[in-house]
């Protein structure tokens, strides 16, 4: 499919190569439908991947991958970041004009993944309670950092972006549907409306977003794939401890 705005020829034909609960692939959606750029999507299987992902993708083998007229970018962010180079008069600029502002917005969109993914993720990898307390702990201190965050950058407007959605909005609104997840099925409430009221509130306008509810996995699906999980994980625990 052509990108909207753009000439219809093969060289300005977008590809995705994503799994569909990734929030990696949330953010790079998102970003699509932001700019209003039609694409092509393709599920990859991630124990079998394809000979395209391997080809497109040879260092990492991960999704996802933009192809623009075949050409690949690769990790999430770093599309975001090319669509809004590549597409400046389609839809909003994701990234703000002022070169302190980019830097700001980019420094806040890295500490989601340096602090609050791998702090969340960590709560996974535990092997005691105490562990686990801990690791909740840090994760709930990077949500409070980006609460402070989301006052700086908003300016008291509804995003991170301002008046719209920007950089650090995609990179945090990739893990929503995560978010709505975590509570039915690991018990932790990521943000709360009493610690964390304007990420709360943050949050319930990014569900109602139209551009975001297209991008996002559906909640139900999720659940049910993080208690089979938990399940799974249950059962193996007295294995690893005879």
């Amino acid at each position: 499919m052509a990108a909207a705005g753009a000439g219809g020829g093969a060289d300005d034909e977008l590809t995705v190569l994503g799994a569909w609960a990734s929030p990696f692939l949330v953010r790079v959606r998102l970003a699509l439908h932001l700019k209003a750029l039609e694409y092509e999507y393709v599920e990859v299987d991630l124990k079998e991947k394809s000979d395209l992902l391997l080809a497109s993708n040879p260092v990492h083998k991960k999704v996802p991958v933009l192809l623009h007229g075949g050409k690949p970018v690769c990790e999430s962010m770093l599309i975001v970041q090319y669509l809004d180079d590549a597409f400046p008069r389609c839809g909003p600029a994701f990234l703000p004009a002022d070169p302190h502002d980019r830097a700001v917005a980019r420094f806040w969109a890295a500490y989601v993944d340096d602090k609050l993914l791998s702090s969340w993720m960590g709560i996974f990898a535990t092997t005691t309670g105490e562990e686990k307390a801990e690791a909740v702990e840090r994760t709930l201190e990077a949500v409070d950092e980006l609460e402070g965050a989301f006052r700086e950058c908003s300016g008291g407007k509804d995003w991170f972006g301002g008046d719209n959605v920007g950089y650090v909005d995609i990179a945090l609104g990739g893990f929503v549907p995560a978010m709505n997840a975590s509570e039915p099925t690991t018990g932790l409430k990521i943000v709360d409306p009493v610690r964390t009221p304007l990420l709360t509130a943050w949050k319930d306008r990014f569900c109602a977003f139209d551009a975001a509810k297209a991008a996002m996995p559906p909640t139900e699906r999720l659940i049910e794939i993080g208690k089979k999980r938990q399940a799974e994980l249950q059962v193996a625990e007295p294995e690893q401890n005879e």
